[in-house]
């Protein structure tokens, strides 16, 4: 027996993708299915077939998963934000679901299907698939990532690519208010400071281990004494005016950017500003080495006791409070 017309039409659908309800919905018989699974039609997820004995693709995976999780359904998480662009995250399994209470949580083979109260939140449309909104799909990818530099990198790259706002990832945290929410404020505390890069905010959470250095500001905007704008350091101590800078063309938003750092030694150090260069490598190499480094030249900068005419400000970004 071949697909009934309406059948045929879910199945086109959804990529080929179809449930058991949908079939007998649509006319195919008990019969049907018992004869054509397993020789006609493979058995996706339970309840959930391929019209189709080859390996299903990326797609229809996807759109399996979003139907084993019932009308209502959606991607989320770090597979919603893999497919809203964010180069931090990739498709991979667990496939993540969200339902709408007060349907449980369960993990299903390839599948992790959450409940959620957290409801009303905008939906994209891609075909068949049906996407969180990026902001919530960024919080919970970095929710998600046990790895701290992993969620860090979530965060900044969504932010940085302005794919994001920081206030509407901020209403997500708050409004999550589950175990971890802590970890997510502080790393959006340091997009908001102006980690605009992993290895910047690799550099901050590094300069924080130091019981040596002083509290420092991130990206300031720094003037000389008459009033001229000068090359915004990645890292700033003001308590002796120490500029530190990541030297990676790769971690700048632009070219401007890149430029601004290249030409540093032109108006910091005219300025009399010490400036320490770190790069990317030499952090993931070695970071300790590095601090030792940042240590070495605040200490000598103060023993100095000349600091630069300069006068720093915190950029006007958001702030977020940071718990405990």
């Amino acid at each position: 027996m071949t697909l009934t017309a309406g059948a045929a039409v879910v199945a086109e659908l959804q990529c080929g993708i179809v449930t058991r309800r949908q079939l007998l919905e649509t006319g195919v018989s008990r019969e049907t299915l018992r004869w054509r699974v397993g020789r006609d039609w493979r058995l996706l997820l339970p309840g959930v077939y391929a019209l189709q004995t080859g390996l299903p693709t990326q797609q229809q995976r996807l759109v399996g998963a979003q139907l084993l999780g019932g009308d209502g359904a959606w991607l989320a998480g770090s597979t919603a934000a893999a497919l809203h662009g964010l180069q931090a995250c990739s498709v991979r399994v667990p496939i993540r679901v969200l339902v709408p209470a007060p349907r449980r949580s369960r993990r299903i083979s390839w599948v992790d299907i959450r409940s959620t109260t957290l409801l009303g939140e905008p939906m994209v449309s891609r075909g068949p698939l049906r996407l969180g909104c990026l902001a919530r799909a960024v919080v919970d990818a970095a929710a998600e990532t046990a790895d701290e530099r992993g969620a860090r990198a979530l965060v900044i790259e969504a932010v940085q690519r302005r794919l994001v706002r920081l206030d509407d990832v901020e209403h997500w945290v708050d409004a999550r208010g589950r175990p971890g929410s802590v970890r997510l404020r502080r790393l959006l505390a340091e997009a908001a400071a102006g980690a605009w890069s992993v290895p910047e905010s690799d550099l901050l959470a590094l300069i924080r281990t130091s019981r040596r250095l002083p509290t420092p500001m991130a990206n300031p905007v720094l003037t000389g004494p008459a009033g001229e704008a000068l090359t915004s350091p990645d890292v700033w101590f003001d308590d002796v005016g120490l500029a530190v800078m990541v030297q990676s063309r790769r971690f700048h938003a632009d070219s401007l950017d890149w430029d601004a750092t290249v030409e540093q030694g032109s108006d910091l150090s005219a300025m009399r500003v010490v400036v320490v260069g770190v790069t990317p490598s030499a952090l993931a190499r070695d970071p300790e080495a590095q601090l030792r480094r940042i240590e070495r030249a605040h200490q000598a900068a103060a023993h100095a006791g000349e600091r630069a005419p300069v006068t720093a400000r915190e950029r006007n970004t958001l702030r977020l409070g940071v718990a405990g």
